[in-house]
């Protein structure tokens, strides 16, 4: 292996692991405020002893969240250099602005929410909350907007072989952000909403039949059902959209070897991938027309069609990403999102008929389903990265040209292997934790000696 493709495992070893915590902490920072929310209207106890048991929860990982995010930008400038060099005019602004105001405002509002319990007015004590979790998506939404000039570049003018800002508005309302912006937001409440269920069943199948947990069962499976549907709906006008700025990645997705007209879905297909053609498929005539354009008809284009225009466009070279690896992730995450809605609607539906009863086998269905998110949001964010290959910023840079000249590979190896050890470490404490306090009731959590409990004498007199 050489210093490239160390370094390109690095960023997404370091990257999947630190989006399994993104979507908890966008995702369970609302669900906190609505369940805070309720509480300052209601005034019942339930709703205190919610916000406080989910809102441990949401510290943990968003501790760990915090931490794995660091790593990431530091790799921009120690093995993507010239990446750095080429882009940093453009990519520097919404990063600087995400650490500068909405990192800044989330975390200072997180410290007022922690310590301001029975210390501060209540309604100034629930706007920290609500600033919290609006601070934690305007970061998702600046960073997506660094994310999305790399799949489609907006707003920019090359001068002295760098990308530099000509309109920074245009940067913002980049087309592809606001159709990713909503898949990754509405991924989040389904993420969230799996994991209370999750946790929710665990404590109703021991027979914990606390009103907290019933609650947050109905809670849980309400947000799931809106997250995966909305996932699902926005998920298919993302795809639309991807088909007209980059037609190859969809391709990619479907194995579609030729253009077609009207365009049959791949099913499942197993592709030679060097001969780029079918060795077995089964496919569904003009479907995939019909996700794309909404009608039966409509053109869409193959790998070797688009290969030979990226050809006469950019020069010789292969423009095909890696299509297996595309192909079955895209389905992964398809499957997982449909698998979701099928699991929280029978949820809903056992929710609001108020049967907490679980059977072993619906229990373990249940419990485990939190997974299928995960899954999702990996398999989701793999796609994503590796179907724009051979390109870091779309139709401008090369990931070839991106890497460090003189970082070694030795030097990489060594930092993959030693973040690698640490992350697993990282994760080994988070998953503790997660059980640690999943596993006690809500009394418990409240009884807790904790920095927020300690008497107003005290923190008066330090």
């Amino acid at each position: 292996m050489n210093a490239l493709t160390l370094a390109r495992w690095q960023f997404a070893i370091t990257t999947v692991y630190h989006f399994f915590f993104v979507p908890i902490t966008l995702g369970l920072s609302i669900a906190v405020a609505i369940m805070q929310t309720a509480y300052h209207r209601t005034g019942k106890e339930v709703y205190r002893k919610m916000t406080k048991f989910w809102g441990k929860l949401f510290l943990i990982n968003f501790a760990i969240g915090v931490v794995t995010g660091i790593v990431l930008e530091f790799q921009f400038g120690m093995n993507w250099s010239n990446y750095s060099r080429f882009m940093g005019d453009i990519f520097g602004a919404p990063l600087a602005i995400e650490a500068l105001l909405a990192f800044f405002m989330e975390s200072t509002f997180l410290g007022v929410w922690i310590f301001g319990w029975d210390r501060i007015p209540k309604k100034l004590h629930l706007a920290s909350i609500w600033l919290v979790a609006i601070g934690s998506n305007l970061s998702a939404i600046w960073i997506l907007a660094a994310n999305s000039f790399m799949q489609q570049p907006v707003g920019y003018a090359i001068r002295n072989g760098r990308a530099e800002m000509v309109d920074f508005f245009a940067l913002i309302t980049n087309g592809h952000l606001w159709v990713q912006f909503p898949h990754v937001f509405f991924g989040a409440m389904a993420t969230t909403g799996f994991l209370i269920l999750a946790i929710s069943a665990y404590h109703l199948f021991k027979k914990e039949k606390h009103e907290t947990f019933i609650k947050s069962f109905k809670f849980g499976a309400v947000y799931a059902v809106i997250g995966t549907l909305l996932v699902i709906l926005v998920g298919h006008t993302q795809a639309q959209y991807m088909i007209k700025v980059q037609p190859m990645k969809m391709a990619a997705a479907e194995a579609l070897w030729e253009s077609e007209n009207p365009a049959a879905m791949s099913l499942f297909t197993f592709g030679d991938e060097k001969n780029r053609r079918d060795v077995w498929a089964i496919k569904a005539p003009g479907l995939l027309s019909f996700l794309a354009y909404n009608k039966f008809d409509g053109e869409v284009k193959g790998i070797k069609n688009l290969q030979a225009e990226a050809e006469a466009k950019y020069g010789p070279g292969d423009y095909v990403p890696p299509v297996a690896v595309s192909y079955w992730t895209f389905r992964i995450m398809v499957g997982a999102g449909f698998l979701m809605l099928l699991i929280s609607v029978i949820n809903l539906v056992k929710a609001f008929k108020e049967k907490f009863e679980f059977r072993p086998l619906w229990y373990k269905v249940t419990f485990w389903s939190f997974l299928l998110p995960v899954i999702a949001n990996t398999t989701g964010w793999i796609f994503t990265e590796i179907a724009r290959q051979p390109w870091t910023v779309f139709g401008l840079f090369r990931t070839e040209q991106s890497v460090s000249p003189n970082v070694s590979t030795g030097s990489v190896l060594f930092s993959l292997i030693a973040y690698t050890l640490i992350y697993a470490i990282l994760m080994i404490i988070m998953i503790g934790l997660m059980i640690k306090y999943g596993k006690r009731s809500p009394d418990e959590i409240e009884k807790e000696e904790t920095l927020s409990e300690i008497p107003n004498s005290v923190v008066n007199n330090l």
